[in-house]
């Protein structure tokens, strides 16, 4: 099963940005965090990260033609990308959208995501962790020989 790991706004700067927020691991730990997790699991994840929205959307709707499975982390877009939220609810596979940081815990912006509707479930605050569980989440979805 092919799941698109899906960064957007600023996780690219994962390690530099915010450490007492998001860690001190980077973006290439991450990827190779959920390599690791997903070869346990029999998935092949293709890992991308943009600060551009319009890339986004494109790989969004790349899933939704593919039906690639989606771990979706739309960053501060999630608060307010329409956009975004709309190409989310074309994904035809599970798509599971995360957070690094606890955002009920932060600033009021950041408590009320438009992509979580669409989203089969959401997982926040647990920083890599929240990716990998994303990761088992999809597995636990996958269509099974004979089901």
């Amino acid at each position: 099963m092919r799941v698109m790991v899906l960064s957007g706004a600023n996780l690219g700067r994962l390690g530099r940005r915010e450490p007492a927020v998001y860690g001190s691991r980077d973006y290439n730990d991450l990827v190779a965090a959920c390599q690791e997790q997903a070869a346990e699991l029999g998935l092949v994840v293709d890992c991308r990260q943009t600060d551009d929205e319009a890339t986004m959307l494109a790989w969004l709707h790349e899933a939704a033609d593919t039906e690639a499975a989606v771990v979706l982390n739309p960053g501060a877009w999630s608060h307010y990308s329409y956009a975004l939220r709309d190409a989310a609810a074309e994904v035809r596979g599970p798509l599971v959208e995360v957070h690094l940081s606890q955002t009920h815990a932060r600033e009021a912006f950041r408590h009320h995501s438009v992509i979580s509707a669409v989203a089969a479930g959401t997982i926040t605050g647990l920083g890599f962790d929240s990716y990998l569980l994303a990761l088992r989440a999809i597995a636990a979805r996958r269509p099974r020989d004979g089901a």
